[in-house]
C-alpha cells in the first residue's frame, strides 16, 4: 500500500508488529532484530494489527524520544495522518513520549523497551565496527511492563529496589538490588538474555549478582568499570503513577472552532453514556489528566479530523498537565476496548437487539434459550469461560449459616433456601482429573450485619484451610447469584427477601408472600422473593403467591411452558398448601384481595437484554504506597501471572483476584479489598455486587483458565524458577579464561565462578544490524582474538549452524531463521543447550523411541 501523494514507503497489510524511523524526514523500516530499541534522539512510527472476534484491529503509535528535534516530531506527526488515510481511518492513533508509553504500547515488547543514547543530533548512523566494543550501565524498572534506560557509569545512578546491567559486550553483569522482588529480577535476566540472543548473536556471557558477598569476581569487574563506592546506596524511588480515582475522575468535552478560536465546552462527567457522542462532532475525554482521548465523529469535518492531535496537545497545555500525557485518538466505530469501558454501556451497532428469535404467546414475545452442551466444558475451556461455568454441576454440596458468628450446618433438606438476613457458606467439591477440587461460596443477605458478613469472611478462610487452601473463594451478594451457583441448586434455589433460617426465629413470617420465578431448566432457575403487591407481577413470567389457605401459580402471557414446570417444583419448596395455577386474566377475587387489590403492572413484552461483549482486561493490584494503583496488562497470556503477584482479572460479569504462592502477606490480605475498591472507582459506574471470585496459583477453575489462550496446567509445576533460569544460563566449567579490556587492563588471569558467570556456546545465525534501521557491518562478528574458542560458531550433523534456545524454543514455523527445519528444532541447539533442556546427549535423544522423542519435544516447546 502506497500513497502516491505523500512520501510514505509501501505498507504491509500483515498482521503483527511494523516500525519505522525518521531518516532525513523520511520513513525508514527498523529491522525486527531491532524491535524495542529506541534512541532517544529519534521519532519512531509503529503499527501493529492484530486478529479480533470481529476481523482485524489496528493500532498507530507515534513515538517522541526525549531528545529528537522539533523537525523530526513534526514529521512523524504528519506521516501519521497520512497513514491514519491511508488505512481509511481504521487505526487507532497513539501519540507516545519516552518513558510514559501506554500500556498497549509496552505490551508489544514482551522482554522490555531499550532506551539508547543518541540519534539525529550524534551523526544518526551508530556504525559499530565491533559489536563487543561495548561499555554502557542499563537501568532497568518495572514489573510487568520492564524498560531499560542507559545512565551515566558510575555507582551515583544505582539504588536499593532496581535491577541493573552492566554491558561491557561479551559480558552482561546483572546487578540486582537488595530489595529487588523475584519478579524484577527474572525480568532483568530476560532482558539481559534478548540482549545476548539478539545483539551478540548468544556470544556473550551472563554474570548474575544478588548478593555482592558472594560475587566477588563479578564486583570486582564492576569496580574496574565503576571505581570503589563510598556511601550508602539510595533507596528507590517509585514510580509517579496515576491511581484509580485519578483514573476514574472522567470528563467529556466537545471540542470546536469559533471565530477562529478553540471552544471547549465540558458536557458531561461520570459516568458517561455513549448517546453524547454525535457522530457530527469531535470530542475529548479527559480521564484524570492520565490520559487523553480524542474522538472523531464519522460525519465530521475533514478539517476537525486532521487538527484531533493538535487540539489534543493545546487541551494539555490549557490544562497544565505534563507534555508527556499519552493521546489516543480515535474513529467513530473503531473505538478501543479502553475507551468503550469508560462508559457505562456500550452498544455495538451489529450486536443484538430487540427480540432476536422469538417465538409468540398470545401479545408477548419471549427470547428463545438457548442451551449448551456441559460436556463440552472441559475440552473447550472458553466456553466454561463465556458460559460462567467451572464444571456441569454434578458435585457434592455443604452449606453452613453464620450463627453467633460461628459455622453451624443447614439441613440438606433446605439446601438452596436462602434468607436475606443470614449469610451462608456453600462448600461445592468437585472431581477434575482423578482428585477433588473446591468451590466456597460466601452469599451474604442483604439485611445480615456487618458482624455476619465479617464472620462469614473468616470462617471462609478457616475452612479453606482445612481443604489445603486449594479452594477458589466466591463472594455473592443476594440478588447477584452466579450461573453456576443457580445450577447447583437443581433449579430449587429460592432467595427470601428477609428473615432467617435459625430455629429460634425473632419475627413470625409473613402469611402472604410473593415469588418471582425466572428459568427454563434445572440449570438457571431462580425464585426471589418480592413486595406482595399486584405492581410486583410482570406478564413474561411465573409467580407463586402463598397464602395461609392456597398456594397460587400465576403464569403470565408471556411465560414458557419450561418456566410453567420450573414454578411447580418451587412451588412445592414454599408452600405446602395446594397449588392452583391461574393464567393472566383469569385471576379470581381472593387472589388481587390477597395482594392489597388490583394495580399496574408490568406488561410490555421483555426485549432481549442487549448483550455487550466487554474485553477481558488482566491488572496487576498494588496498594502498597497508600496509594490504589493498579498497571494493565494489554494482550495478556498466562506467563503474564507471576508467582509474587496478586492479579485482577476483569470479565465485566465478574471479578476474578488471582493470588500468586509467593505474593506478598499485605497484598493478599487485601485483594478483595482492592476488587471492591476497583469497582468502586471503575469510570463506568460499576454494579458493587459483580461477584468476587478469588483463586490461588495452582488451582484456577475452568471459568478462569478459559480467558486464557492456551493454558498450561502444567506451567506452576514444570514452569522454570527465576533461580533455576539463572543457573542454566550454561556451562561454564568450559570457560577457562575471559578477557575484558577496561582501559586496557586484561582481567585475563581470573577463572570466574560458577554460580556468578554463566556462557552460552551459540553463535548467530546473521550478522547484526550496526545503525538505526538497514545499515550493517560486515566485520560486527569477525572473531575477536580474545574470545574463547568454545564459543565460536560450530555446525550440526546436517551442516547447519547453532541457534540459541530462544531463537528455536516456542516458535512458530515463521518466527524461525531461514533454512531451519521446523520439525528437528532441537538438531540446531548446541551440546550444552540440548543437554542442559533434555537432560541427555543428543546421541542417547536420538535412541529413544520416535514417540518418546516427540513427547518430549513437545514438553520443551521444540516440537
Amino acid at each position: 500500500m502506497a500513497d502516491g501523494d505523500t512520501n510514505l514507503p509501501t505498507i504491509e497489510r500483515k498482521l503483527g508488529l511494523q516500525i519505522w524511523g525518521i531518516e532525513n524526514m523520511k520513513m525508514v523500516p527498523v529491522p525486527e532484530k531491532a524491535y524495542g530499541t529506541f534512541f532517544e534522539g529519534d521519532c519512531y512510527i509503529i503499527l501493529h494489527t492484530k486478529r479480533t472476534s470481529r476481523g482485524s484491529a489496528v493500532d498507530l503509535h507515534y513515538w517522541i524520544g526525549k531528545d529528537s528535534s522539533q523537525d523530526e516530531q513534526g514529521a512523524v506527526a504528519l506521516y501519521v495522518t497520512q497513514l491514519d488515510n491511508a488505512l481509511r481511518g481504521n487505526p487507532v492513533q497513539h501519540r507516545e513520549v519516552e518513558g510514559h508509553e501506554s500500556e498497549t504500547f509496552q505490551s508489544y515488547f514482551r522482554n522490555g523497551i531499550i532506551y539508547k543514547k543518541g540519534g539525529v543530533a550524534s551523526g544518526f548512523k551508530h556504525v559499530e565496527t565491533n559489536m563487543y566494543n561495548i561499555k554502557r550501565l542499563l537501568h532497568v524498572k518495572g514489573k510487568k511492563h520492564v524498560s531499560a534506560t542507559e545512565v551515566a557509569l558510575s555507582w551515583d545512578s544505582f539504588n536499593k529496589g532496581d535491577v541493573f546491567l552492566l554491558d561491557l559486550g561479551k559480558v552482561l553483569i546483572q546487578w540486582n538490588g537488595p530489595n529487588c522482588s523475584i519478579a524484577e529480577k527474572s525480568r532483568g535476566l530476560a532482558l539481559a538474555r534478548s540482549i545476548r540472543d539478539s545483539e551478540r548473536g548468544g556470544r556473550a556471557q551472563i554474570g548474575i549478582i544478588d548478593n555482592e558477598k558472594d560475587s566477588p569476581d563479578l564486583m570486582q569487574i564492576m569496580k574496574m568499570v565503576l571505581g570503589e563506592r563510598r556511601g550508602e546506596l539510595r533507596e528507590a524511588i517509585p514510580d509517579a503513577k496515576a491511581d484509580e480515582l485519578q483514573k476514574a475522575n472522567v470528563r467529556l468535552y466537545h471540542v470546536y472552532e469559533k471565530d477562529n478560536d478553540l471552544v471547549v465546552q465540558e458536557i458531561a462527567t461520570r459516568p458517561l453514556t455513549q448517546d453524547l457522542l454525535q457522530h457530527e462532532d469531535c470530542y475529548i475525554l479527559d480521564q484524570g489528566g492520565f490520559k487523553i482521548y480524542v474522538w472523531r465523529g464519522k460525519a465530521s469535518s475533514l478539517e476537525e479530523k486532521k487538527a484531533a492531535f493538535t487540539r489534543a496537545v493545546g487541551f494539555i497545555q490549557a490544562k497544565g498537565y505534563p507534555s508527556s500525557t499519552n493521546i489516543e485518538v480515535i474513529n467513530d466505530g473503531a473505538e478501543s476496548a479502553m475507551f468503550k469501558q469508560l462508559f457505562q454501556r456500550w452498544t455495538e451497532k451489529d450486536e443484538t437487539q430487540g427480540l432476536g428469535k422469538v417465538y409468540t404467546t398470545g401479545k408477548i414475545a419471549k427470547v428463545e434459550q438457548v442451551k449448551f452442551d456441559t460436556a463440552q466444558l472441559h475440552a473447550r475451556p472458553e466456553l466454561a469461560a463465556e458460559q460462567r461455568m467451572v464444571d456441569d454441576a454434578s458435585g457434592e454440596i455443604e452449606v453452613w449459616r453464620i450463627e453467633d458468628l460461628q459455622m453451624q450446618p443447614v439441613n440438606p433438606k433446605t439446601y438452596g433456601q436462602f434468607y436475606g438476613g443470614d449469610c451462608y457458606l456453600v462448600l461445592y467439591t468437585y472431581l477434575r482429573s482423578g482428585r477433588p477440587h473446591y468451590v466456597l461460596y460466601m452469599w451474604q443477605g442483604r439485611h445480615a450485619s456487618v458482624d455476619e458478613i465479617t464472620a462469614c469472611a473468616l470462617n471462609a478462610i478457616e475452612l479453606d484451610k482445612k481443604h489445603g487452601d486449594e479452594a477458589v473463594q466466591v463472594r455473592v451478594t443476594m440478588g447477584k447469584e452466579p450461573t453456576h451457583f443457580l445450577a447447583i441448586f437443581k433449579g430449587k434455589l429460592v432467595i427470601y427477601e428477609g428473615g432467617t433460617s435459625r430455629a429460634q426465629k425473632s419475627t413470625p413470617e409473613p402469611v402472604i408472600r410473593l415469588f418471582q420465578v425466572r428459568g427454563t431448566d434445572e440449570t438457571n432457575t431462580k425464585a426471589t422473593e418480592v413486595p406482595a403487591r399486584a405492581s410486583s407481577l410482570n406478564s413474561n413470567d411465573v409467580f407463586l403467591l402463598t397464602t395461609s389457605q392456597v398456594c397460587y401459580l400465576w403464569c403470565g402471557k408471556g411465560c414458557s411452558g419450561d418456566e410453567r414446570e420450573m414454578a411447580k417444583m418451587v412451588a412445592d419448596i414454599v408452600s405446602k398448601r395446594d397449588k392452583h395455577t391461574i393464567l393472566e386474566g383469569q385471576e379470581p377475587a381472593e387472589f388481587w384481595e390477597a395482594l392489597g387489590g388490583k394495580a399496574p403492572y408490568a406488561s410490555e413484552k421483555r426485549f432481549q437484554e442487549q448483550i455487550t461483549h466487554y474485553q477481558p482486561r488482566l491488572f496487576e493490584c498494588s496498594n502498597q504506597t497508600g496509594r490504589f494503583i493498579m498497571t494493565e496488562v494489554v494482550g495478556f497470556c498466562q506467563e503474564d501471572l507471576d508467582e509474587d503477584d496478586v492479579m485482577l482479572l476483569d470479565t465485566w460479569e465478574e471479578i476474578f483476584l488471582w493470588i500468586g504462592k509467593a505474593s506478598n502477606t499485605y497484598e493478599r490480605n487485601e485483594a478483595i479489598a482492592s476488587a471492591k475498591e476497583y469497582l468502586k472507582t471503575h469510570p463506568a459506574g460499576r454494579d458493587l455486587a459483580t461477584p468476587i471470585i478469588l483463586v490461588k496459583q495452582g488451582y484456577e477453575p475452568l471459568n478462569f483458565t478459559g480467558w486464557f489462550n492456551a493454558w498450561d496446567p502444567y506451567k506452576w509445576s514444570d514452569g522454570k524458577s527465576y533461580e533455576e533460569m539463572k543457573n542454566s544460563l550454561g556451562d561454564v566449567s568450559a570457560i577457562a579464561e575471559i578477557k575484558v579490556d577496561l582501559n586496557n587492563i586484561s582481567l585475563n588471569k581470573r577463572t570466574l565462578s560458577m554460580t556468578n558467570l554463566a556462557g552460552s556456546s551459540v553463535a548467530s545465525a546473521s550478522p547484526e544490524y550496526k545503525s538505526h534501521f538497514n545499515h550493517s557491518d560486515s566485520n560486527s562478528y569477525s572473531n575477536s582474538g580474545n574470545y574463547n574458542s568454545n564459543s565460536s560458531p560450530s555446525l550440526v550433523p546436517n551442516g547447519e549452524e547453532i541457534y540459541s534456545r530462544e531463537v528455536l524454543m516456542n516458535k512458530t514455523v515463521d518466527e524461525l531463521p531461514e533454512g531451519v527445519d521446523p520439525t528437528k528444532k532441537e538438531y540446531y541447539l548446541s551440546d550444552t543447550d540440548f543437554h542442559d533442556i533434555f537432560g541427555k546427549s543428543k546421541d542417547e535423544f536420538y535412541q529413544m523411541p520416535k514417540w518418546k522423542q516427540q513427547n518430549e519435544k513437545k514438553q520443551y516447546g521444540l516440537f
